[in-house]
């Protein structure tokens, strides 16, 4: 019987406490995710997951479970900023004279 290291048994049981709070392919993604939710002060982790079944990879960004509503509400907020501003920044085709005064 093969004898494990404590340290390796509190790695995996640290790893155990966290849950997946996103999947997302590019690895970018996962880090900028993993930033946003340590700046908003919840620990973050991101691992590489291979769905067998599928034979998808994926990017796991995970988060202890106590913090799981919290990580969605701000990655959900984070995505609708950056669906506004994309939105915002296309180029628009306004008649800039609608806007000036005939007084």
């Amino acid at each position: 019987m093969e004898k494990r290291s404590k340290k390796q048994h509190k790695s995996q049981a640290k790893l155990k406490e966290f849950v997946v709070v996103t999947l997302v392919e590019d690895l970018e993604q996962a880090k900028e995710y993993e930033t946003l939710l340590k700046i908003n002060d919840i620990p973050a982790i991101i691992k590489e997951q291979t769905d067998q079944s599928m034979a998808t990879k994926g990017i796991a960004v995970m988060v202890p479970e106590d913090f799981l509503d919290e990580a969605h509400v701000v990655i959900e907020s984070q995505d609708a900023y950056d669906d506004f501003y994309d939105f915002t920044s296309e180029e628009d085709d306004f008649d800039d004279s609608v806007f000036e005064d005939d007084f």
